[in-house]
């Protein structure tokens, strides 16, 4: 056994080499990251919240990385055209896709997608939680969520509520505020929010849910009326109640994130949530994403990947109990 002992300790040495030869590249490649250009994706047109943090973040990640941070807008099929981009390109960290709630209803929803959410990408970061919020008519006949629910009661299949579409965070909200307040709303999806809100002042329905953003500027110009925001709990500089104050419980909050192509380098993936995070908690950057109705989260890669998970779940649950289909 005395003799063998050098070939052993040969052996060791050799193997832990052989581990430092690979973990070596990998730390290089995650502290020079990026050599190149970085694309951001954002599956929607220009303008709206999604956009607006992402080129929030590109702007502050190009500075931090010194390199070009691009956004490249690839719209439609509610977010599936751009997603798929990113879980077909590379696995380099060099492209990186914006997500929101949609990224966790669609496995749900459609019947058939063109990449698998859990095995073809990786989560990156939760960039935060997107508020949204019931508004009513100006000349509506109730106030608050109770006095709605009891018009409600009273009135069955009276009221119509607006959407930005069939299958949307703003949809699924609803549907779980109706059958948990045990009252019926009709469901009328527009293409967007903008002809939702021109309905909605135009007195041709009755409600609006859509994100805090998007309604606040006509709620304080008293062309709608503020009845709740669906977050677990107020939105920071506003007193608005939420709907859980009235129906314990229930809450829904729109979610934005950063996906990769699965593959990419953990520690990678780590920088870019790392770098992230920085931007994240710039008290100029969290301070006006809470003006915007937000909630940074910047979460790490791991239990973004958790809640992506649970959300896919609980959605599931919400779209099957509703028998609720893509349009």
């Amino acid at each position: 056994m005395r003799s063998l002992r050098p070939f052993f300790n040969s052996v060791i040495r050799l193997a832990s080499l052989c581990a430092m030869a690979c973990v070596l590249p990998m730390l290089a490649s995650a502290q020079d990251f990026p050599k190149a250009p970085v694309k951001i994706v954002i599956p929607f047109p220009p303008g709206g919240p999604t956009d607006t943090v992402g080129r929030l973040l590109g702007q502050k990640l190009q500075e931090i990385w010194g390199q070009p941070v691009v956004i490249d807008y690839k719209a439609g099929a509610g977010t599936v055209i751009g997603i798929d981009y990113v879980a077909k390109s590379a696995p380099d960290g060099l492209v990186i896709g914006m997500v929101n709630s949609s990224y966790v209803v669609n496995p749900s929803l459609r019947k058939t997608m063109p990449y698998n959410t859990l095995k073809d990408l990786a989560g990156v970061t939760q960039i935060a939680n997107l508020q949204l919020a019931l508004v009513a008519r100006p000349d509506a006949p109730f106030n608050t969520l109770a006095e709605l629910i009891a018009y409600a009661k009273k009135n069955p299949d009276k009221l119509s509520y607006g959407t930005p579409g069939a299958g949307g965070t703003a949809h699924l909200g609803t549907e779980l505020i109706k059958r948990s307040a045990d009252i019926s709303l009709l469901h009328a999806p527009f293409k967007g929010s903008a002809p939702a809100h021109t309905e909605l002042m135009g007195g041709r329905i009755d409600l609006v849910v859509d994100p805090f953003l998007s309604v606040l500027p006509y709620v304080k110009a008293g062309r709608m009326k503020m009845i709740a925001t669906l977050g677990d709990k107020r939105v920071s500089g506003f007193d608005y109640p939420t709907v859980s104050e009235t129906i314990p419980g229930v809450n829904v909050n729109a979610l934005l994130g950063f996906v990769a192509p699965k593959g990419t380098p953990q520690t990678v993936i780590q920088k870019i949530q790392s770098d992230t995070f920085k931007v994240l908690n710039n008290p100029d950057i969290k301070k006006r994403l809470e003006e915007m109705g937000m909630e940074v989260v910047a979460s790490k890669p791991e239990q973004f990947d958790v809640f992506v998970q649970a959300e896919i779940k609980k959605w599931s649950r919400v779209i099957s109990d509703a028998r609720i289909e893509s349009e």
